[in-house]
């Protein structure tokens, strides 16, 4: 009988896809004697948010979460991360030297499959990382992001216009993103060393037919064994997933029944029925599996603050013991029969129908529409909210097609997503203020049109290169320009080190702006676990705050979003262009810059401090 491997996503994706990646390490330890026993081929239980989410959010180390992991798997199951290449978990371009120390320490601590993509899907920013992998002893898996051609470029914005964007007669679509074109790809991966290729379809874009004939090229051209990585926001999910089995596929990507369906992966017990059904042997332990997702529920409940469906959760169901209702069985059988058939409107309608049945969250039209992932959408709703215009949403989506093709037709997968989702609503802002396309750029988007993020899969044009950054000329990133984080002593601290060993000035590297305040946070409870007693007997004055009216120019954040740097205090001359502070908001790091020549009189804000939008940062000399 023919097998079928499964990666559980549950504890990365799933929870990333879902719940904002809030499950904490107590929770997790929980769940872990279950997984020993359900054996899975693959469990990915690392990078994508872990990384950057459990420090900034849950005030624990990445390392210990991967380390615990595996001692209790006990080598029962391999365990994945998902990489970005050159980028790792972060969100900018970094030197072998930084790639080949992530990948070292993480298979130390029992990492054994890296999934390795870029967001350009540009091989010169994943070969290094497959030749890294293999040598360290671990599992090079390389990923090929999906992606479409973007929908034809509409007429001005208008208030209201994305409702009708497709209407009319569009222009003939660019044909890129070809099946060839994905399989060259996975070629290349498999030449350079990649013992797995997955598809991994990021936005839930590939339809049932697409899989079929992208799968079953791929299947037919390489040797390595074939992972589909897809998600169910836009409602293709399920049925995509049963055409890539159907069409020979090895492995598949799942979470388990109350992380999955909504925007994150199908639902393993789904799949199970499925693969019952066309004579399919799931190679996992499904009893175990049971085990996990009654627990699970309880873990769930714990995320209730972040999660959508919190009040809408599909219903119990286990697919060893309950009987499915006549016409519930009789729609898995018509998705099969649609799915050979190729009928692909009978096959999404049966397995809506399923999905509808156990009440999983619907198709998310919008997604489907669009054409973007479900998290680029909403982090343009929060930017826009951020800005006070959101009437502007509209015009944003609409530009998205335009920003992608001035870009380079970049796939939308994070990073590239943001920098894409961020200029869109910039440029929106610039018409709706009677500027020129373009007037406000993101840092981002000035280092991908640069060239600092790899090569676009269609090159961008030079006069528009010129533009956005002055020079008309492509600049790759270059490695000799990488500085090292500093490591300071922290006298304020007892004289300590940020980073007091290896793995911690790993994190410093990889993610500086969240691990400089984790480590801090660490260093101060170690700091006043030690000095208790001493700080008890001598409180420290309140800082006085400083009441007086504001009478000079004022500069209010454009934004709001977390300070990461002030470069400026009382006295300082500044001169125009110069960097004032950065803060941080969606994930990017933001310059804020002197206009003209000024004297500050003060600093509102410091490192570390959260600010809303308009919010007071600098005053002026009147």
């Amino acid at each position: 009988m023919r097998k079928l491997k499964i990666r559980d996503l549950t504890l990365r994706d799933g929870q990333q896809s879902l719940f904002a990646t809030r499950m904490d390490q107590k929770t997790i330890d929980s769940l872990l004697p279950y997984y020993e026993e359900a054996g899975y081929y693959i469990m990915e239980v690392w990078g994508g948010a872990v990384p950057d989410s459990v420090m900034r959010y849950l005030g624990e180390s990445p390392w210990d979460r991967l380390r615990k992991v595996s001692e209790a798997m006990k080598g029962r199951s391999l365990l994945s991360a998902l990489s970005r290449g050159r980028n790792l978990f972060g969100y900018v371009p970094y030197p072998d030297s930084v790639l080949e120390g992530f990948y070292k320490e993480a298979i130390k601590n029992g990492l054994n499959v890296m999934r390795i993509f870029d967001a350009l899907n540009d091989i010169d920013n994943v070969k290094e990382s497959i030749r890294l992998i293999n040598e360290l002893g671990g599992i090079a898996d390389g990923a090929v992001c999906y992606t479409v051609d973007p929908k034809p470029e509409a007429p001005e914005s208008k208030p209201g216009f994305f409702k009708r964007l497709f209407g009319g007669k569009p222009a003939e679509p660019e044909k890129i993103f070809t099946d060839e074109y994905f399989v060259e790809k996975a070629k290349e991966m498999e030449a350079l060393g990649a013992k797995i290729i997955t598809l991994k379809d990021m936005a839930g874009l590939v339809n049932p037919l697409r899989a079929a004939s992208i799968i079953s090229r791929l299947k037919a051209e390489l040797k390595c064994e074939v992972d589909f990585h897809t998600h169910c926001t836009p409602g293709y999910g399920l049925a995509s997933s049963l055409m890539a089995i159907m069409n020979g596929l090895d492995i598949l990507d799942t979470n388990i029944w109350w992380f999955g369906g909504g925007s994150a992966a199908p639902a393993i017990e789904l799949i199970y029925i499925f693969a019952q059904r066309l004579g399919i042997e799931l190679d996992v332990n499904m009893e175990a599996v049971g085990k996990i997702r009654t627990h699970l529920l309880d873990a769930r409940k714990a995320l209730a603050d972040f999660d959508l469906y919190k009040d809408n959760m599909p219903i119990p169901f286990d697919p060893l013991n309950d009987t499915l209702p006549d016409h519930v069985s009789a729609l898995f059988d018509k998705a099969i029969e649609c799915a050979r058939a190729n009928d692909e409107e009978g096959l999404l309608d049966a397995c809506h129908a399923i999905e509808d049945y156990f009440h999983f969250p619907k198709p998310n039209e919008l997604v489907k529409t669009a054409e973007v992932p479900g998290g680029m959408y909403s982090n343009m709703v929060a930017q826009l909210k951020a800005l006070q215009a959101s009437d502007l949403l509209d015009d944003a989506m609409l530009l998205i097609p335009k920003v992608r093709r001035d870009a380079g037709l970049v796939p939308l997968v994070t990073p590239t997503s943001q920098i894409v989702g961020s200029q869109a609503v910039s440029l929106a802002l610039d018409r709706k203020k009677g500027n020129p396309d373009y007037t406000t750029k993101s840092n981002q988007f000035i280092s991908l049109i640069k060239g600092e993020y790899g090569h676009t899969p269609v090159a961008i044009d030079p006069a528009f290169r010129e533009k956005i950054t002055g020079d008309a000329t492509e600049h790759p990133y270059d490695t000799s320009s990488y500085r090292q984080p500093d490591n300071p002593v922290l006298n304020d601290l007892g004289g300590v080190k940020l980073a007091s060993n290896n793995e911690e000035y790993l994190l410093l590297q990889l993610l500086p702006t969240v691990a400089n305040g984790y480590l801090r946070g660490l260093r101060t409870k170690e700091f006043e676990l030690k000095q208790a007693e001493e700080a008890a007997k001598n409180p420290q004055p309140e800082e006085e705050v400083d009441n007086r009216p504001i009478t000079g120019e004022l500069l209010s954040a454009p934004m709001g979003g977390r300070v990461i740097a002030v470069n400026v205090k009382a006295g300082d001359k500044v001169k125009p262009g110069e960097v004032l502070l950065v803060y941080e908001a969606m994930k990017m790091e933001n310059d804020v810059t002197a206009e003209k020549e000024e004297t500050v009189k003060r600093v509102f804000v410091k490192v570390d401090e959260v600010v809303g939008t308009d919010a007071p940062l600098i005053e002026f000399e009147d």
